[in-house]
This record gives structure tokens, sequence and C-alpha cells, in this order.
């Protein structure tokens, strides 16, 4: 591949790469609140992100109330808990690991949760939230904000309950849960392994 003689290509590309490469799962976050406009801003980029037969599925619901997001992780901990006892598996044991710990919150006191739903099903759904999901979580870095995704939520999202108190539609379905803040501390890098490469023909 020719690399562009524009250098502005050139920078633009070095710039993706490295918000590619420096964004880390943060869990540890200030008390800042983040404002409406930057939302709104890592929203666009979310419904920017590739979708199969320009389906764009995706809805998203915020919250920012402290008191929602205190119930909701005690919700999603009581669930995983429930849902961890009586499997032996690695996963299993580390989930009931996790939720035993007396101070532990889902959203790490993160003071933004943005949930990304889907009201359509589909063989290509859940990847294109998953992908608006990715532009979010990187949008988020490049506006100087930690991210991470929080499987631990969706069990709890997606009950009868929790979608009637977030005024959520009964036929949608809570696929990416991310919050999002202001970093409280520096995230050191997790070593990735090299890719695997299976075939190349």
């Amino acid at each position: 591949m020719r690399i562009p003689q524009n250098s502005t290509k050139i920078n633009s590309s070095l710039r993706v790469m490295a918000a590619i490469q420096h964004r880390r799962s943060v869990r540890d976050y200030t008390s800042q609140t983040i404002g409406k406009n930057v939302i709104h801003t890592l929203l666009d980029a979310a419904v920017h992100a590739p979708t199969a037969m320009d389906e764009q599925p995706w809805s998203f619901a915020v919250i920012q109330d402290k008191k929602v997001l205190d119930r909701l992780s005690e919700s999603a901990k009581k669930l995983v808990r429930n849902e961890a006892q009586g499997s032996d598996t690695q996963q299993a044991k580390h989930s009931l690991h996790v939720m035993d710990k007396p101070d532990f919150h889902v959203f790490y006191n993160a003071g933004t949760l943005i949930i990304i739903y889907s009201k359509i099903s589909g063989p290509f759904v859940v990847a294109d939230c998953w992908l608006a999901s990715e532009n979010l979580l990187l949008a988020a870095y490049a506006q100087g904000l930690g991210t991470c995704v929080i499987g631990f939520a969706v069990s709890a999202l997606n009950t009868p309950e929790w979608k009637a108190e977030l005024k959520i539609p009964t036929e949608m379905t809570a696929i990416a849960p991310m919050i999002v803040g202001v970093p409280a501390s520096v995230t050191p890098p997790v070593p990735r392994k090299p890719p695997v490469i299976l075939s190349w023909i």
C-alpha cells in the first residue's frame, strides 16, 4: 500500500492509530460531570459506525443520576451473583469473587452511563451496536475521557423493572452499556498478544 504524500492524511492516520493503541478501560473516576454537548458529540460518533444493510439499529439511553446508578449497580450485582452460582466455570468464579467485594460498584462510581439498545433482531444487529460502541469509546478518548464497557449490567438493564424505570420500550434490548467520565488516575497498558493468523493464502 502506498503511503499518501499529503501530510494532513498522515497526521490523521497517526492520531487514529494512537487512539486505538492508547485507549484504556478505566475503572477509577473523579466526580466531575460530563456536559450534554460532550455526550452529543459521543453519540454522533457512535451513529457514524458501519452498519449492515444500513439498518442503523441503535438507540441510546443516558443515565447521570447517581442514585439511579447506585441502585442499578446493586441490581446488577444481585443478578450476576445469581447467574454465577451453581456454575464451576472460571468466568463464573471470577464474577462471584468480584461481586462479593463489599465496596464493589459495577460502574466504578463514574458519573455517566450510556447504553446502546436495539429494537430489531438479526444476524448483524449486535455487531452493528458494538461497532457503534467502539466509535463512542474512541471518541471519548479523543475528548480526554475514560470509558469502560460494563457487561455486568446487561442482565439488569433487560429486566422489565429497569426498562419501566428508564422508560425503555419493552421491545428494546440493551446490548452495550458503557461508563464515561474523567479518569481519576492513569490506567497502565495491558500487554496484547500478537495476532493469531490462521491462514494467509
